[in-house]
């Protein structure tokens, strides 16, 4: 995976570029925003991470520029100014996600590994299973032809177990990606969910698609 950083700071520059590429990505770093336009704008990244104050052009432009340009790759805010209206600026712009100085490395690696499972995420606007069918797009759920009515988590759960039908999803996992949340063994928020959508994609149909795995979790797959 490729990621570009646009950072002025010399330190956290390359303190990003050497920690990014020890933890197995290709890092590119630019030090200024006209550069790091450029780049977006010409490169083949998956993510960006992004300074506001920067010389030449500062983040918000940046930004800005990427996303008019039709460029929807996943954008990290990293940056001091730590204010409310600071994020919420940076959201509005086209942002995925917004991060103050000074900043854990192993929580930035945490946050750019959960965008770049995103980024992946979007590449595929339709998905489908046996006679089940998810319109991303139109946010519309069918099985056999008939018309599923789900809550947003609901739809999220589904869309995650789609994109990785056949594959056995631990509860932490779901839990992180569904709910943005650390598993509590003592929440069962994982399991009251999977009923509910069981009820409403799996008990009127056949085959089943979500099975259960004793101690290891959930898998959608055809059986």
């Amino acid at each position: 995976m490729k990621i570009l950083i646009v950072e002025d700071e010399a330190k956290t520059g390359d303190y990003l570029k050497q920690g990014l590429s020890e933890a197995g990505f290709t890092a590119d770093l630019v030090r200024n925003g006209v550069d790091g336009m450029h780049e977006g704008l010409a490169g083949e990244y998956d993510l960006l991470i992004l300074d506001v104050n920067l010389p030449g052009l500062d983040g918000w432009q940046v930004l800005k520029t990427l996303r008019a340009a039709g460029r929807d790759l996943p954008v990290l805010f990293l940056t001091a100014r730590d204010q409310v209206e600071d994020r919420v600026k940076g959201l509005e712009l086209g942002a995925d996600d917004y991060l103050v100085k000074p900043f854990a490395f192993s929580e930035l690696l945490a946050r750019v590994r959960t965008l770049l499972r995103r980024g992946r995420a979007r590449e595929a606007e339709s998905l489908s299973l046996a006679d089940l069918e998810l319109d991303v797009l139109k946010r519309r759920a069918t099985r056999a032809g008939q018309r599923i009515d789900l809550t947003a988590k609901e739809f999220a759960l589904l869309e995650l177990f789609l994109r990785r039908q056949g594959e056995v999803l631990a509860r932490s996992f779901i839990a992180s990606q569904v709910w943005d949340m650390n598993f509590d063994s003592d929440t069962n928020v994982v399991e009251v969910a999977i009923r509910r959508l069981r009820a409403k994609v799996d008990d009127d149909f056949s085959p089943k698609l979500i099975h259960t795995l004793r101690g290891m979790g959930y898998v959608m797959e055809i059986r």
